[in-house]
């Protein structure tokens, strides 16, 4: 059973690309530095910015040194995927089915992209197969 990931808004992500990025823990000061290499935000934004990811429990602290760490306490995979499912039901009603006839029929996929989705999709229905045979 998955956990629920909290909602997270685009400024939000990007400090959580930063904390992704690095194996260990962070300082804010880190985190701050990251982000200025490509935003013109102050630190005082972005340590509003962790505070709100810490108190929806998508960060965590570690405070028993002298200078607090932040780590993320969610995969990146996992906000994806919640990510994915909420766009999905914003926008196509929750059916994956129909965002993917959008992109097919919008012409925006390469013969690459095609050979890799019906790879993809024969592999999927192959394992469904399988399960069925348990």
């Amino acid at each position: 059973m998955s956990r629920k990931v909290p909602n997270i808004s685009e400024a939000e992500w990007e400090v959580m690309n930063v904390l992704w990025k690095k194996e260990e823990p962070q300082t804010a000061n880190e985190v701050i530095h990251s982000l200025q290499e490509h935003t013109d935000w102050k630190p005082k934004t972005v340590r509003t910015l962790l505070d709100r990811l810490v108190q929806k429990k998508v960060v965590g602290v570690n405070q028993n040194q002298k200078v607090y760490t932040f780590f993320p306490l969610y995969s990146q995979e996992e906000c994806q995927h919640a990510e994915a499912q909420s766009f999905l039901k914003r926008i196509y009603g929750g059916t994956l089915k129909s965002m993917l006839v959008q992109f097919i029929q919008g012409d925006s996929l390469t013969e690459e992209d095609i050979k890799e989705l019906r790879s993809i999709l024969n592999e999927k229905s192959s394992r469904k197969t399988d399960e069925r045979k348990e």
